[in-house]
Parts: structure tokens; sequence; C-alpha cells
């Protein structure tokens, strides 16, 4: 029996095949012809004695041995990158790109203020930021698709290491014209007879608030008078600026809002909300240097608080 071996380059592609389920978007990644990417797998399955892929209509999945490859490959291609930037490095090169994950809130209200800092001290580095919710974050950290996250609840995956970073705060959203406006804060059983306007799952927020309210006794979230769904936090401030309901949202992401007037935050009583955005990483990879720069740099900006606050109009 001939032993087994394979090139970097066709565990770049098979990966690239397995992350997007798809030859043809696979290859314009790669920049090759989808008959070439076919051919290249073709030789990878003889090399290794087996079959890596499972062609399901459209859709492609990894066999159980593909998934076994595929495990190995992202960490060796990690390693190669991480080679590379090193030598860079090691050669006063610094410069290449990083992938940054942000949930909704830091996503959209704090990192891209704060990695314009980052870019204008490290010009040659390009941070790439992607935003979804907490969970998608999580699993793009966990599957190598995304070097560093940052998420609005403590992950509970033992595989990623989770640093503090900025404190936040969640409020009640109403509009500027509804019956409890002025008030500073309405009762737990009030809420529940409120329409109310539910973030997707896998949001932070929720998952938070959901945790809150079970703490209190409390029924939990899906016990509130949900008229909507909706995926990110600027979808939900318009439902409540057009009267479709209330909702738990970050305080950062309200600061336009309560300074225009157009909404007004209450507390819930005895019900304090606050919470923290916390780093992730997965600790089974090695971290590049650049990775390395990025996380520093978060970590320092969450020890000084002008880098989380709102410090112009964006």
């Amino acid at each position: 029996m001939s032993s087994i071996d394979f090139d970097l380059r066709q565990l770049e592609i098979f990966v690239k095949i397995v992350d997007l389920k798809s030859f043809s978007k696979a290859a314009k990644v790669v920049f090759l012809a989808q008959a070439s990417v076919s051919e290249r797998i073709k030789t990878l399955e003889e090399m290794v004695g087996v079959q890596l892929l499972d062609r399901l209509g459209r859709e492609i999945t990894p066999t159980k041995a593909g998934e076994l490859l595929y495990k190995h490959a992202v960490l060796l291609l990690d390693m190669k990158k991480t080679a590379c930037l090193e030598m860079q490095e090691f050669m006063g090169v610094k410069r290449g790109d990083i992938g940054l994950g942000g949930s909704t809130i830091p996503g959209e209200y704090i990192l891209p203020r704060i990695l314009g800092i980052f870019c204008r001290e490290h010009p040659s580095i390009s941070v790439k930021l992607s935003v979804a919710d907490s969970v998608n974050i999580e699993t793009r950290v966990l599957n190598g698709g995304l070097e560093l996250g940052v998420i609005g609840s403590r992950t509970t995956q033992k595989a990623l290491i989770c640093q503090e970073l900025w404190a936040d705060e969640l409020v009640l959203a109403i509009p500027a014209k509804h019956r409890w406006a002025g008030r500073e804060m309405i009762s737990v059983e009030a809420l529940f007879q409120e329409p109310f306007i539910l973030r997707e799952r896998g949001s932070g927020t929720f998952t938070i608030f959901d945790k809150y309210l079970r703490t209190a006794g409390e029924r939990g979230v899906n016990s509130l008078k949900a008229v909507a769904r909706l995926g990110t936090s600027t979808a939900v401030k318009e439902g409540i600026k057009a009267g479709l309901g209330v909702s738990i949202l970050s305080s950062r992401a309200l600061e336009t809002e309560l300074d225009s007037g157009l909404l007004e935050a209450l507390k819930i009583e005895n019900l304090p909300m606050g919470r923290s955005f916390y780093l992730i990483r997965d600790k089974r990879r090695i971290s590049s240097p650049l990775c390395r720069a990025l996380c520093d740099f978060l970590l320092k900006s969450s020890k000084d608080s002008t880098y989380g606050e709102k410090s112009g109009p964006d």
C-alpha cells in the first residue's frame, strides 16, 4: 500500500469546497477553473485512497474521512499562514489581512470606530470585519473562518479563549410618544403585556435578557407578547419607531435615537441588566502575529474607556 500524501494547495482547495459547499464557488475563490478544481480533488482522493466529499444535489458535504482531513487541513493552513507572517515580521514587514467577526452591537456600534484607530496605527494591516449574531461568530471562529470574534455573551465553548472587553447595559426602548414616555422604569409584569419585538435566535442580547428574566424568577423571553422577530438591532429600532412594539436593546445602539428624541430608554424594576462584550479566539490554533497585534489592541481599548465611547458624529 502506497503512503498517503498531499500538498498544501490541494488542501487549500479542499477546505474552500467544504466551507462554501460548492465546487464552483470554491473555484472562484482560489482563481481556478471549475474543471481544474474537480481534477485536483480527484487527485487528492486518489492519493489519500478514500472519497472525501459527498455530492448531495447541489450541496457538497464532507464524508467522515473528509471531516477528519478537514480538521487537520485547517490547522496546517493556519500554520503555513503563521509561518509566512512570522517571517514577514522577522524581516520587518508588517502587513497582511486578518478576519474579525463582531456580533451585531459591537460589530455595528463599537468596532468600526476602534478599528479606525487601529488601522491608522497599523496602515499596512487590513482588518476584514464580518457582522452576524453571536452564535454565528462563535461557529466561524471554531471552524477557522475567522481568527477573532467579539460577541455579546460569554461563550460556553471549551475550545475558545474568552476575554472580557467593554461593559454595556440593556434597556427597554420605546417610541417617544408611547404612553410610558417620561417614566424612568416599568414593572416586569407590564412588560409581559406589551407588544414586543424579538431579535433572531442566536442574539447575545436576547440570550442575556432571557437569563436575567429567569434568574429573577420570571418567565423567559418566549413568554413575551411577541409581534415580530427581526434580524438586526437597526431593524428592531425601526420597528419601535413605527409603533410595532417595544424591545430590549443595548444602550450603545440607542445613542443617536436618544439624542434626537425619537426613542426613550427605560429600566425594568428590580432587573438591572449589565453585561459585557467578549473577545474570543480558538486556543487550538496558533495565533498569527497580526492576530496577536489586534488582540492586544482590543484588550488595551477595553482598559481605556475613550476607545469604546462615542467621540463625535458618526
